[in-house]
């Protein structure tokens, strides 16, 4: 009877243990049911955000898709992708309202795209195409449209080049219609301004629309420390106010010149003889960090080449330009900054013999060297994020000659402003000039300039 009772409570035991296992298992297998309906669930959210944003991963020597976001009116606008290509078109927009003691405001606002006239002045439109050719390549190209006073619109390709991307040892190529890489303020369009208009001594010595050519240019950024970028340009002269320095830009189209503003003779054509016709334009710049919060720039440049006065006349340009700036290191989005920026040029001129007429007589103007010499400088406090408060002074000379050129004569200015970024992709800015030009006495002037932009422009040099 014992052995019956040990066989019964064994056998009870079994199955209670029996029925626990069968308890567990039911429930891992209900906990598994759980995990793949969590799984599937994940598996169809991935799939709906892989949909979403186009994410693919690529092949062997293809690229990946680049996820979608948001558009926002400062992003490139890509209108044609093909793999690595790609193109980006923008445009940007200026235009100020304003008044001058002067009626004749060419008279003392030179550049191409500086105010025109009292009242409006579409100062420029520009549509820029920039992008990727292929792994070796990069372009740009840009139109300006400026509505001339009288309601003539000037149509004008300001850049079209096409740039290396890949080349060993640091070096870089540069080929097409583009703006020399002399000083600083030489590469910037009129939008990128710090001031409604361009200084004196760059209008002056370089021209209404700044020393832009056809041509090719060189650089090479040298394996130091610190930045160090060599280039050289080499460039025709036959398009560019390098010839003969004619200041006064506006409705140059409309206008005849019989002679030269700058030297007084009768143009003489150069056509391209060998690299005496050619124009160029060496630099050197280099960049150090004097601490976290600031950094210089020290520029040197030069341009060499021929003018108009002569068959065998030349002009050499000289610069030096300078760079400061601070910006604390907890700053947001580029703000509080402090800068301050600095260039100087002169320019040796070799005037040849020439005619000049003068009440239906002619005159002879005897060779001679004519010298012209300037600057400006010009502090920038970013004071608020979207505030900037500028100010920029401003000097040029000539030495005396023969022909008295109203190119030619001391100027100069002083121009406080304060510019208000509502975003990005807009700009408002208020100026005043103070002008005192020798043997016209002083000016005045009040411009408010708006801009807007849509999509991004390629990033210009710090």
């Amino acid at each position: 009877m014992k052995y019956i009772r040990i066989v019964v409570l064994a056998a009870a035991l079994l199955a209670v243990r029996s029925a626990r296992a069968d308890e567990t298992l039911g429930a891992l297998k209900q906990q598994l049911q759980l995990l793949q309906q969590q799984i599937q669930q994940l598996q169809q959210k991935v799939a709906e955000l892989e949909s979403a944003q186009t994410v693919s991963t690529p092949a062997a020597g293809t690229a990946a898709t680049t996820p979608a976001k948001a558009w926002s009116p400062s992003d490139p606008i890509t209108v044609g992708k093909a793999g690595a290509a790609y193109m980006n078109v923008s445009l940007v927009a200026d235009t100020v309202f304003g008044w001058s003691t002067t009626p004749d405001v060419q008279r003392i606002q030179g550049a191409h795209h500086d105010p025109s006239q009292r009242g409006f002045t579409l100062q420029g439109v520009e549509l820029a195409l920039d992008g990727a050719v292929d792994p070796y390549f990069k372009g740009l190209a840009t139109v300006a449209l400026v509505l001339e006073p009288g309601g003539t619109t000037a149509t004008e390709l300001e850049e079209a080049w096409l740039q290396t991307t890949s080349l060993p040892w640091n070096l870089q190529v540069k080929a097409g219609q583009m703006y020399a890489n002399f000083g600083r303020h030489n590469l910037l369009h009129n939008h990128s301004w710090n001031f409604v208009d361009q200084p004196i001594v760059i209008t002056r010595l370089l021209g209404g629309d700044g020393l832009r050519n056809p041509g090719a240019q060189f650089s090479w950024l040298a394996p130091l420390p610190f930045f160090t970028e060599l280039s050289l340009g080499v460039f025709n002269s036959d398009q560019s106010s390098f010839l003969g320095g004619h200041e006064h830009a506006h409705g140059h189209e409309e206008e005849e010149h019989h002679h030269s503003d700058l030297h007084g003779g009768e143009p003489v054509g150069r056509t391209l003889r060998g690299p005496q016709d050619l124009l160029f334009v060496p630099r050197l710049a280099m960049s150090f960090d004097l601490s976290d919060t600031q950094t210089i720039l020290l520029g040197a440049s030069a341009a060499v080449g021929p003018n108009n006065s002569g068959p065998n006349a030349g002009t050499q340009i000289i610069g030096a330009d300078f760079y400061w700036k601070w910006r604390p290191v907890n700053a947001q989005k580029g703000f509080p900054f402090v800068s301050w920026q600095t260039e100087f040029l002169f320019r040796r001129y070799e005037a040849a013999e020439r005619v000049h007429p003068h009440d239906d007589e002619e005159h002879i103007l005897p060779s001679e060297t004519l010298q012209d010499w300037g600057l400006y400088s010009q502090l920038l406090w970013g004071f608020k994020r979207g505030w900037v408060a500028g100010l920029r002074g401003e000097y040029v000379t000539g030495n005396d000659a023969t022909f008295e050129s109203d190119l030619r004569i001391d100027r100069t200015r002083v121009s406080p402003n304060l510019t208000f970024y509502p975003t990005e992709f807009s700009k408002i800015r208020l100026q005043y000039n103070y002008d005192h030009i020798q043997q016209w006495g002083d000016e005045h002037s009040v411009w408010l300039q708006f801009e807007f932009l849509l999509g991004a422009h390629a990033a210009h040099k710090f």
